[in-house]
């Protein structure tokens, strides 16, 4: 694991998200109200990027596209994809469940640090 920098505390507000390159990884870095996390910046169902989700019940990010829930300090899939009802089915035959890979985040002095490979 490498460690990368990726932006200042002040640079993301509490309750937003922002897509990050560190290294040759891209990843989303979330402030919550208990601090910061990392996760893959897209869906395990088919790939979406979750960079245009939201965050929803103050600590699970949405999939903008088939409503897929995780919790985003864990990446374990609270609820999967379940929209649009019938043709979600077909997909989810295909892909099954599966959560989204974290990455150790911590701030050092006004950084916001991300441990990647």
């Amino acid at each position: 694991m490498t460690t990368h920098t990726v932006c200042r505390v002040a640079e993301l507000p509490v309750g937003q998200h922002r897509l990050y390159a560190a290294g040759e990884t891209k990843l989303l870095v979330y402030h919550l109200d208990d601090g910061f996390y990392a996760t893959q910046s897209s869906c395990t169902h088919i790939f979406a990027p979750l960079a245009k989700g939201k965050i929803v019940e103050g600590c699970k990010i949405q999939c903008p596209f088939h409503r897929a829930r995780f919790d985003i300090r864990t990446g374990k899939v609270i609820d999967w994809a379940n929209w649009p009802p019938g043709l979600v089915n077909v997909l989810n035959a295909v892909r099954g469940e599966k959560d989204l890979q974290t990455y150790p985040v911590r701030v050092s002095g006004d950084q916001v640090q991300v441990d990647c490979p």
